[in-house]
């Protein structure tokens, strides 16, 4: 690739070799070279994921389920119920191989105007459906899969932001979006384009493929090896025996203005986020070791070995009492599923009575290990996607105008 960084006229930051003589890219508006269709509202009433003859997309699945490039043999879709009557639908709304889906509302600046460019119906008929848009290319200027990158590049995303209206949930009509300037390129070069870009999409696919695989071996692994031990003639102690709990008072954040400098101190929350942000507060840091903080509302949990604060007053911090391995404890407690829709504290009258097997400490430090290896080896796998997530954002950035 060349660095076009000090570039003149239309053409990217950066660009396959070659292409220099193919000049600058050509400039047209949306509604110059696609025609949008409003095709079909179904809802989710009469939508069904076991049979049936035609498939729908409703805006939903495309902020939450789909990848860049729709393929149906790799997506799950819902039928639309045979008793529904589609016969007055026109052919021409059904989707084709280059149409885009576009979302045409969402709750969220970044997401109104989403899109999958359809490269692949294997024969099967698919419908946009509610709070779609349905684009199909007028002319042969696009390679297919191209549009879809295209379609994130900074140019059409901002602009695709200035068009959208409303405050809590924005929207964007025909009418607006076809106002939108698209710069591109010729054939050739959209190719090499998507080509690159459709690889990385496959290689981020596969890894998250490799990262919920080991995350169920390893759900699957402790569930066996826990129902073993429940089995084992062991020591029976409660809770409260081989755990001390802290009170997170001294390691609570007082500014929530957080940054994204991970190089700086983390703020943890026990439940999915885990972390918040970063803060440049130098007092109040646990630096104790490893620890277990523990949601007393929600019961959430996370196994923590690094420097913290927190945000929230309703975590307790649990460490391991002599002769208990606490990596063992948590992977126990997590066998144990714990979890509450009752909002209140539950560790101390819930939690610390509970009765449990306590192996030996030799055997406590085997399994914790077994399952740590794991940890580690989807750790690895989670950073390779993360890198590769930044390179195709790196791309989007620099391979469009």
């Amino acid at each position: 690739m060349t660095n076009n960084k000090l570039k003149v006229g239309n053409v990217p930051n950066l660009r396959f070799l070659g292409f220099e003589e193919e000049g600058e890219w050509e400039m047209r508006k949306l509604g110059e070279v696609m025609d949008f269709k409003v095709t079909n509202s179904f809802s989710r009433e009469n939508l069904n994921y076991e049979a049936g003859t035609v498939k729908n997309i409703h805006y939903g699945d495309i902020h939450t389920k789909f990848q860049t490039l729709f393929d149906i043999s790799n997506e799950v879709v819902p039928f639309i119920n045979e008793d529904i009557n589609i016969r007055r639908i026109s052919e021409d709304n059904y989707c084709k191989e280059g149409d885009l889906i576009f979302a045409d509302a969402s709750e969220d600046t970044y997401d109104i105007g989403k899109n999958i460019e359809i490269i692949n119906l294997n024969n099967e008929k698919l419908l946009s459906g509610l709070h779609t848009l349905l684009a199909r290319p007028k002319e042969n200027i696009f390679y297919l899969g191209f549009n879809a990158y295209l379609f994130k590049s900074n140019l059409v995303r901002t602009q695709i932001q200035r068009e959208s209206q409303g405050t809590k949930v924005l929207s964007i009509n025909v009418g607006r979006i076809s106002k939108i300037n698209l710069l591109f390129p010729a054939i050739n070069e959209q190719q090499k384009i998507a080509s690159l870009l459709s690889l990385i999409d496959e290689r981020i696919q596969t890894q998250s493929k490799i990262i919920e695989e080991l995350k169920l071996l390893k759900n699957t692994l402790r569930h066996q090896l826990f129902k073993q031990i429940v089995r084992e003639e062991n020591e029976l102690v409660q809770v409260k025996e081989v755990l001390n709990y802290e009170q997170p008072t001294k390691y609570l954040v007082s500014n929530t203005d957080y940054f994204s400098d991970n190089s700086l101190i983390p703020v943890l929350t026990a439940n999915k986020a885990f972390i918040l942000g970063y803060t440049d507060e130098a007092f109040g840091i646990y630096v104790k070791g490893e620890c277990i903080i523990f949601d007393d509302f929600t019961m959430d949990m996370k196994f923590v070995d690094f420097s913290f604060k927190v945000k929230s007053s309703a975590i307790k911090i649990l460490t391991a009492k002599s002769n208990v391995n606490l990596k063992f404890m948590f992977e126990y407690l997590s066998f144990l599923g714990l979890s509450s829709d009752e909002h209140k504290r539950h560790y101390i009258s819930e939690i610390e009575p509970i009765e449990i097997s306590l192996p030996n400490y030799h055997k406590q430090g085997k399994i914790a290990n077994i399952l740590s290896e794991i940890d580690k080896k989807t750790k690895v796998e989670f950073e390779i996607c993360t890198l590769l997530i930044k390179q195709k954002e790196y791309l989007l950035a620099n391979l469009f105008i």
